[in-house]
């Protein structure tokens, strides 16, 4: 073969390049055929899906099939996709205890692994899947700061549980134990609530940190419209995951990166959204993270200013009654927005 017979035809701008051509790459491309990567793949831009599946808790105990959609969405829109690991912290199972130490921390461990394996391996856009509290400004805070042509991918919430013919949650397990302590629930009953509250995969299903962030998500721009609410465990779910690994090489493709999207004004709508929902708190502290990392001005003064002209207008645990299911099945985000 001559030496222009090494060059599979990727587009220039890619950095995936730089492993994947010239005679003097064969063997990194030996390296990559080695895990059933072919010709199509290597003239193909590099996704990465960098997925924190982990049997430490339900909300990302099913990433592995998520991502598996995704991978499958991106290799049929003519992308390379590889997948990689990285931590998780359970904050509902580390609440309490000194392990919470940890949790924010991973928040940090999880942005620097994916941008350094992004780096290190030359990949040319991501779809960035997240499931516990932690997880999404994470994987978010890492778009961002590698700037690369990505989308983010929530796992999808846990659907209510049933007990005494009422929707239960995490949260009602948590008001059970102070019911007991005050002897106006016997342990019976506190334990048949404890078995029904969480009936499968799925982050908590209130407004809590993970649906409040991925709710965020979309109104700052780093996920489809209508793509945070779909359950954990419902088909809708797998299909946003494709699309996601679809829409990874259209970006690509069309080098739209977070900084050609991320504003003040978007940063403005999602504090909106996070006061209009009744989001957690912790959104507060996530939303400045991800401004530092994109270099927009963000004070802690402009989410009083935002909320105080911001009705909230969606009736969702834990301040209200209602789960994240129930805001998908009237359409979801988009609705709010």
């Amino acid at each position: 073969m001559s030496s222009d017979e090494f060059d599979y035809g990727k587009d220039e701008r890619l950095r995936s390049r730089e492993v994947t051509e010239g005679a003097e790459k064969a063997p990194h491309r030996a390296m990559f055929r080695a895990m059933g990567f072919d010709d199509d793949d290597l003239s193909s831009p590099m996704i990465g899906v960098p997925n924190p599946a982990a049997d430490i808790t339900p909300c990302n105990v099913h990433l592995d099939d998520v991502a598996e959609s995704a991978l499958e969405g991106a290799d049929e829109a003519g992308g390379m996709p590889i997948e990689f690991g990285t931590i998780t912290i359970s904050d509902a199972i580390s609440m309490g205890t000194e392990g919470m130490k940890a949790s924010l921390i991973s928040r940090e461990l999880i942005a620097d692994s994916v941008e350094l394996v992004t780096f290190g391996e030359r990949i040319d856009g991501l779809v960035t899947v997240a499931g516990c509290d932690k997880n999404l400004p994470g994987m978010m805070m890492a778009a961002i700061r590698t700037d690369l042509p990505s989308v983010f991918l929530y796992g999808g919430s846990i659907m209510p549980g049933q007990h005494e013919g009422r929707d239960v949650t995490i949260v009602s397990v948590f008001e059970g134990v102070g019911t007991y302590g005050t002897g106006e629930m016997d342990a019976e009953e506190l334990d048949d609530l404890e078995r029904s509250a969480c009936p499968g995969a799925g982050s908590c299903g209130g407004m809590f940190t993970a649906n409040t962030m991925a709710s965020i998500s979309e109104a700052l721009g780093l996920a489809p419209l209508g793509s945070a609410s779909p359950p954990a465990e419902d088909e809708e779910r797998y299909e946003v995951a494709r699309r996601a690994g679809e829409l990874a090489v259209e970006v690509v493709e069309e080098d739209r990166r977070p900084s050609d999207i991320l504003t003040r004004k978007s940063f403005e709508n999602a504090i909106a959204l996070q006061t209009a929902i009744g989001g957690s708190t912790n959104g507060v502290l996530h939303l400045l993270a991800l401004a530092r990392e994109a270099g927009v001005d963000l004070e802690i003064e402009d989410f009083d200013e935002i909320s105080q002209r911001t009705p909230k207008i969606a009736d969702l645990a834990p301040g209200g009654d209602r789960v994240m299911n129930d805001l998908h099945e009237i359409g979801g985000v988009p609705i709010v927005i």
